[in-house]
């Protein structure tokens, strides 16, 4: 691991305002300096950097992040890779061991997911070498018309049939992590261990920094299943992980838009012939992360199915799960191929120029398709079929967090069914507030026009002055935070504060530091969203310091009611002991000397009216 106080000196010396001046063109814009966004396609520049806060954020889709996230995200390096870069740039070592120490000792400095990737990189080359040594598996390659610069660029293998053929490279045989790794597989009934793919071609799958996470197989004999991949590891998450993103990232961004397909073959034929911005889904249906993945990269995404039924169901599983995923500014396009081709087979038969054309001219804007869909068997000049149509629509609409394109939904449902908009909006439900992952992009908007907004609620408001003023922290003590309420942004503070107070993030942090203190932690991905918001909205306070006491104030009146409201109920079950009904009459005057000095009260309003008995 790299300790925490050389990233905080690294963060310190680096400008941030450089560094992303290296590689967009920056202009001076008031205090920040702006861009157009990298990571979604826009014409207006809305990617502001803070050099007073060495903090960016995209006003756009929502990136935000540090110069270390910004190195990862758009140089697509992994977090040691992007701070020893960051490290060369500005002529500090990043630290390492001192010291001789056994292999044994090394291997168990390793962090687990270190070990994984190396299993992994040594399985590939194994299968590499072994594709080399089978005319069986070349002759299928050249039978698909797959050329040898391909295979070398998809870094495509081959499984021997034997049961144990990586005991070859792994003379540990029966190390529990290839168990772990899914590459072995050891059935607890027959203590017996064997190689998961045999007599298979490898296709290698990559994480967004191009690491080998997983493995397909595709059978060579006719055997089911005819594709297998890895099971879900440390690593690698189904839903999470799209086949060729590492390789597509750059093709995306060229051709302005990502082409979705079903197959690890489709990808591979479509770069063979010039179009490098295909990725796959692996053997499962396109999830709403897989979504958020592609709009991190692009504002438009080309769903490219096979045209015969099971393709049809793929695509219409795809469009439920991308519809919370969706931005207003983005578009989904839904093309389908003649029911007798898939994307390998069409490009093979009528090239690359057809293939675009028949994106151009036939692909389906999400709306048409939806609504194509949903009435193709229904006869919308009944009562009964406009009354199908709009219950079919609701849970989809209902689905939708963008609010321009969920009005737009609504309004052509509206002309549909011949029902008022304001009647289906308010029929159709809110979208839930989406959960977010761990990263440091968050996909949620935030009001640009504050005086639109309602107050933040108090646990937010604490931490954004926290981190714009961290000096601050030395005033609060945790114990005052409500840290069993569910708001995370309690314990974040709470964690802050202890940061601060036993000295790990010093009280003049800047927030790119703090955000980089608590990477990868409980609180990374609150921190980094409420440093992004600080950024985008101005800032709820005119005087940090009164702010805080202001805070104080309040948290103690919420502690104080809530001490309250026990003894209340209390009493209502028994007679309350001389101490208790002392200490119920001191609350109240400590109530009334908070709500005197200024604090508002917030609690609920049986709260708010209760009296000593």
């Amino acid at each position: 691991m790299i300790p925490h106080d050389f990233i905080d000196e690294l963060l310190a010396r680096v400008d941030l305002v450089d560094v992303v001046g290296k590689r967009l063109k920056l202009k001076k814009s008031g205090a920040n300096y702006f861009a157009c966004c990298p990571f979604h396609g826009e014409k207006t520049p809305s990617f502001s950097v803070s050099p007073a806060k060495q903090f960016y954020h995209c006003f756009g889709c929502g990136a935000h992040g540090t110069a270390i996230t910004f190195l990862m995200e758009y140089e697509g390096l992994g977090f040691v890779d992007a701070v020893e870069a960051l490290a060369a740039e500005t002529g500090l070592k990043v630290p390492r061991a001192q010291g001789a120490i056994s292999a044994a000792e090394a291997a168990q400095q390793k962090s687990e997911r270190q070990l994984l990737l190396e299993l992994h990189a040594k399985a590939a080359d194994f299968y590499r070498r072994s594709l080399e040594r089978s005319p069986k598996a070349r002759a299928y390659l050249e039978q698909r018309g797959i050329l040898p610069a391909t295979v070398e660029r998809f870094g495509l293998g081959y499984a021997p049939s034997e049961w144990q053929a990586l005991s070859a490279i792994f003379p540990h045989y029966g190390e529990p992590l290839l168990e772990k790794a899914g590459l072995v597989i050891a059935p607890p009934e027959s203590g017996k261990r064997y190689d998961r793919f045999r007599d298979r071609l490898i296709f290698p799958i990559h994480d967004r920094q191009g690491k080998i996470i997983a493995f397909g197989g595709r059978s060579l004999d006719g055997g089911e299943p005819k594709y297998l991949n890895s099971p879900e590891t440390p690593l690698f998450e189904k839903g999470r992980t799209l086949y060729g993103l590492a390789l597509a990232r750059d093709g995306i961004r060229e051709a302005g838009f990502a082409l979705v397909t079903e197959g690890y073959v489709d990808v591979i034929m479509l770069a063979q012939h010039g179009l490098t911005n295909a990725v796959a889904a692996l053997g499962t249906a396109t999830t709403a992360e897989h979504v958020r993945t592609l709009l991190a990269l692009t504002d438009q995404i080309v769903f490219c199915f096979d045209g015969d039924e099971a393709g049809r169901r793929a695509a219409w599983r795809a469009l439920e799960n991308s519809l919370e995923a969706l931005k207003d500014d983005s578009r989904l396009r839904f093309v389908f191929l003649p029911p007798e081709h898939d994307p390998d087979s069409f490009v093979r038969a009528h090239g690359a120029d057809a293939f675009r054309a028949l994106i151009a001219d036939a692909a389906k804007p999400l709306t048409t398709y939806l609504f194509d869909e949903l009435t193709r068997d229904e006869d919308l000049h009944t009562a009964e079929g406009r009354a199908r149509l709009a219950h079919l629509a609701k849970p989809l609409i209902a689905k939708v967090r963008a609010p321009m394109l969920r009005l737009q939904l609504e309004k052509e449902l509206a002309e549909r069914t011949g029902l008022a908009i304001e009647t289906l909006h308010e029929w159709i439900p809110p979208a839930q507030e989406m959960v977010t992952t761990p990263t440091l992009r968050s996909t949620t908007r935030h009001a640009r026009h504050p005086g639109r907004r309602a107050p933040l609620p108090l646990a937010a408001l604490l931490l954004r002055l926290l981190i714009a003023h961290p000096l601050l922290a030395a005033r609060l003590r945790v114990d005052l935070l409500p840290l069993d309420e569910p708001e995370p942004e309690w314990r974040a503070s709470a964690a802050l504060i202890d940061a601060i107070d036993v000295g790990t993030l010093d009280e003049r942090s800047t927030a790119a530091m703090i955000v980089e203190h608590f990477r990868g932690s409980e609180h990374g991905e609150v921190l980094a969203r409420h440093a992004a918001a600080i950024l985008e909205e101005t800032i709820p306070w005119e005087d940090p310091e009164t702010t805080l006491s202001d805070i104080i104030q309040r948290l103690r009146l919420r502690r104080v009611e809530r001490e309250i409201v026990t003894l209340s109920a209390l009493s209502r079950q028994r007679k309350l002991t001389p101490e208790e009904t002392l200490h119920l009459g001191e609350l109240f005057r400590e109530k009334v000397r908070l709500m005197t000095a200024g604090a508002r009260p917030e609690a609920a309003p049986d709260m708010a009216t209760s009296h000593p008995p």
